[in-house]
């Protein structure tokens, strides 16, 4: 089971399956989330981020072609995205900066604005992380990056949980880094566990080629000790995808929670968008 899950498509609910590919990845497809798969028997091709396999049907090969996911049921408590002819790129409006001092902000903050983002966050940095970028805010965080380069300690807040999922999903697919944040970045429960132990029979791939990237969020819930968000990717000119991510308050910082089956979005399946309708717009490329 990958990180990122999806239905295949076939009408048959998710389950563990038996260690096999049993469907062809969004993300696979896209080559954005294959790099930030973890697999138990084999290593398939995209974050980010996408997606489930249904242990039902038979495996199929990743295309070396972008597929079109259809849209399945969203969540039951959010809205639909409403149908919508796409209008090109769509237009960043993040004002960049210089990268944030180290030790300052973030989980450092003492009282952070607690509001729900509706417009980007500003004075970001937007930094490599291999092949994707990831965002950096000396208000948001990270504050804090340790030694093998994962970045933590993100404000108390809706804004720093979603800098913190971002990076998390963009670090994660590192190969260098992938063991680390699933350690340090993840909380610990079935999920993780179930990573961590698909992590030691596989390796996540570099990818090559055009990757997808950060273009938008939708902060769909937020409690004090939990976020539930929405992030948005743009895989080439047309498509854009969103994954549910749930973040946790958890020893003082955010840190993602994985679903049973080892992958960010268990049985809820990630959305193909016509559009950017509801999502704040947020990207560094």
């Amino acid at each position: 089971m990958g990180l990122f899950s999806r239905d295949s498509g076939s009408g048959s609910a998710g389950g563990d399956g038996d260690g096999d590919a049993s469907g062809s990845s969004f993300w696979q497809d896209n080559g954005f989330i294959a790099s930030a798969i973890i697999v138990g028997a084999v290593v398939v091709c995209l974050i980010v981020w996408l997606f489930a396999r249904d242990p039902g049907t038979p495996a199929s090969q990743p295309s070396t072609s972008p597929s079109v996911v259809e849209p399945t049921e969203q969540p039951t408590e959010e809205p639909s995205v409403p149908p919508a002819t796409p209008t090109g790129r769509p237009t960043s409006t993040v004002t960049p900066s210089g990268p944030p001092t180290p030790g300052v902000g973030g989980c450092k903050l003492k009282k952070p604005d607690q509001r729900i983002p509706r417009m980007a966050p500003s004075a970001v940095t937007w930094q490599f992380e291999a092949d994707m970028l990831i965002p950096l805010q000396q208000e948001g965080g990270p504050a804090v990056m340790d030694r093998t380069g994962v970045r933590s300690c993100f404000a108390h807040s809706p804004t720093g949980a979603v800098l913190a999922a971002m990076n998390v999903l963009g670090q994660i697919r590192n190969p260098d880094l992938t063991d680390e944040v699933l350690a340090t970045r993840v909380v610990p429960g079935p999920g993780r566990n179930r990573a961590v132990t698909e992590a030691r029979v596989s390796t996540t791939p570099r990818n090559e080629g055009k990757v997808a990237q950060f273009i938008g969020f939708k902060v769909f819930d937020y409690l004090p000790d939990r976020a539930v968000l929405q992030i948005a990717v743009q895989i080439d000119e047309t498509k854009i995808a969103s994954l549910p991510v749930t973040m946790q308050w958890y020893r003082s910082d955010w840190r993602a929670v994985l679903q049973e089956d080892g992958s960010f979005n268990g049985e809820t399946a990630p959305d193909v968008l016509q559009s950017l309708d509801g999502y704040v717009r947020f990207r560094g490329a």
